[in-house]
């Protein structure tokens, strides 16, 4: 008894630490991190999201209110239902006609605060007991907090703020919903930071990139090589013009005034990062200028006026905006890089920067609305706005979270680059991929990682690059020597391939195919990486993902899952799926070859009906 004692004295505090245990344990109250749970527990799996932040919802529920798809049905399933529940609250509380549900745009545009119950709501309908939310719960990403044995993880400690004290959470299944990788990393999952040089993998885009918005050409500077520069961070802002509804933005303590006067040459000059600037010569600068000293608007091409100089105004329902970066400006929202080492930084680190953009961020829209060396006009024309005084009440209107647009990009059975979003033709589809578990689109898209300097016609590292609607396979959330992880948000790819897939509603879809495969993972007592793919591809059509996009076929159709089965064997290599078409020649050729039958197009049969007779031979 006395030296159980002794062993029980010298154990380190954090192994007494009170143990949790469900199935499936998520780190990360993000969309992804909500999805993932959301498609657990109607496995019936038994899950917890710990939340480091005292709201879930991610972004969406810190001002990402105008949604990042490309094309709108090509992410489905729980994103889907999300969009649905938003305009579902915008029609019935101010009804079918009103401003309010014109501007939600089908659901894709929302408040702050409308995200923030749309995911209470879902998290709420799973059923008691089957999803436990801890929020104030905080995974620092160090080794000591996995406990693994062998390849399998076995549990994670956990940091309660409110009380001081460890938590430890025993699970079957874990999943990284951070957008950092937090867990994934401590869990020794090797990753990337930073940009490959356009010589690795032939992307566009890729290194260091000095380009005129938005499709170039690129400018002196540009040498496309790597490096560890991170794209910058910023608060995604819900302004307000009603003055109703309408804070002051006050100077904050840390106010320098020097970092802000770059503007007012900008404002003057009309000097804007447009690729239509290009043919502004001195002369047109000029006449700008004495244009504006005049009391006038800028005339200068491409050029914004008032708020929109700084920020990019996207407008939501009740008068209020998703304030994002200005990409034409030299000058806005983001603060490039500040940020470089966030995504391995611990939250000591991480809490003084978020307070560090907060402050430059209220300076910046303090220094537009007040600075007396800016044009009176200029200025009254930011004055229209504030911050919404109905939003982020304990946080006083402003936004509680930064926009983590890239972390760790951790290394997984895929990796996914540039070549996996674009057209293998002009007009045909991105390479296929028979493990895809969702569709997606979102160009090749990122921030600056560089201030300005002198001389360049833009910030270092900005670039926007067309795409088409691409598939994601598994591998990309699947890590290679760990059994019981997957990854949905800090996914494997490059930089530029990261890019497109770093938006929330592929980061839901993501979520829930993660959440998924943990259940089936579990249940087999196999490890990620030997999911019967297929299987989960069953589920997640069960409940109307899209995984391969035509434009012709949603869910609800009675083919759908038929046609999504036989889309990702490569049946349907165009963008539709023609089902009520009589089956042509080129498409009986295709399907015969593929279907290891003669089918013959008769000019009569429908492309439907051949399908359904495959599907029976093919025994789905």
């Amino acid at each position: 008894m006395r030296l159980l004692l002794c062993i029980f004295i010298l154990l380190p505090l954090e192994i007494l630490a009170r143990t949790h245990s469900y199935d499936v344990v998520i780190v990360g109250g993000t969309p992804a991190g909500i999805t993932a749970a959301l498609a657990a527990a109607r496995e019936g799996k038994s899950c917890v999201v710990l939340e480091r932040s005292a709201h879930v919802g991610g972004l969406p529920v810190n001002g990402l209110g105008a949604t990042d798809i490309a094309t709108r049905g090509a992410t489905a399933g729980l994103f889907a239902r999300f969009v649905a529940r938003n305009k579902a609250y915008y029609t019935e509380r101010y009804g079918a006609g009103s401003q309010q549900a014109r501007d939600c745009s089908d659901g894709y545009h929302f408040e702050p605060s409308v995200a923030a119950e749309t995911f209470a709501r879902m998290l709420a309908e799973a059923g008691p007991g089957r999803i436990t939310v801890r929020t104030g719960r905080q995974f620092d990403a160090e080794a000591r907090h996995v406990e693994k044995r062998g390849d399998r993880i076995v549990a994670i400690r956990i940091l309660d703020r409110a009380t001081g004290k460890r938590e430890r959470y025993r699970g079957a299944m874990f999943i990284d919903a951070t957008y950092e990788g937090d867990l994934g990393a401590a869990a020794g999952v090797p990753f990337r930071t930073g940009r490959e040089g356009a010589a690795e993998y032939g992307e566009p885009c890729a290194g260091k990139l000095y380009r005129w918005w938005k499709h170039g050409p690129d400018a002196d500077g540009t040498t496309y090589e790597g490096d560890e520069a991170i794209q910058a961070y910023n608060y995604r802002l819900c302004l307000t013009d009603d003055p109703q509804n309408r804070l002051a933005v006050v100077r904050p303590a840390n106010y320098d005034r020097e970092e802000y006067v770059s503007l007012i040459g900008d404002v003057l000059d009309g000097r804007n990062t447009d690729a239509r600037y290009r043919t502004a010569d001195s002369a047109a600068i000029a006449r700008n200028r004495r244009r504006v000293e005049s009391g006038e608007r800028t005339a200068a091409p491409g050029d914004a006026w008032g708020m929109a100089k700084i920020t990019s105004m996207t407008r939501l329902p009740n008068a209020k905006t998703d304030a994002n970066n200005q990409h034409l400006a030299l000058l806005s929202t983001d603060l490039p890089e500040e940020n470089w080492p966030w995504p391995t930084a611990d939250w000591a680190w991480r809490d003084r920067f978020a307070e560090r953009l907060r402050d430059y961020t209220l300076g910046l829209l303090w220094f537009a609305q007040h600075d007396e060396a800016l044009p009176a006009h200029f200025r009254e024309a930011c004055l229209r706005w504030g911050l919404a005084a109905d939003e982020y009440r304990d946080n006083d209107g402003f936004p509680r979270q930064v926009y983590v647009r890239e972390g760790r990009r951790l290394e997984g059975c895929y990796f996914f680059t540039a070549a996996d979003a674009l057209p293998e033709a002009d007009g045909k589809r991105p390479p296929l991929h028979g493990s895809s578990i969702t569709a997606s689109h979102y160009a090749l898209d990122s921030h600056a990682v560089r201030k300005r300097e002198a001389g360049r016609i833009h910030l270092d590292g900005f670039f926007s690059h067309p795409t088409a609607v691409y598939t994601v396979p598994y591998g990309v959330m699947v890590p290679r020597h760990v059994d019981n992880l997957l990854f949905p948000v800090a996914v494997s790819g490059s930089h530029v391939g990261f890019s497109t897939l770093r938006m929330e509603p592929c980061w839901m879809a993501l979520g829930e195919a993660a959440g998924t495969a943990a259940a089936l993972a579990a249940d087999s007592r196999r490890n990620v990486r030997e999911v019967d793919v297929e299987a989960l591809q069953e589920r997640l059509l069960r409940h109307g993902a899209v995984l391969v996009y035509l434009r012709d076929l949603q869910p609800g159709d009675p083919d759908y899952t038929a046609v999504q089965r036989l889309a990702l064997r490569g049946f349907f290599p165009e963008w539709e799926a023609g089902l009520d078409r009589p089956l042509d020649e080129r498409t009986a050729h295709l399907w015969s070859s593929l279907a290891g039958c003669e089918i013959a197009a008769d000019g009569t049969t429908s492309r439907r009906e051949w399908l359904r007779r495959i599907n029976e031979r093919l025994n789905f």
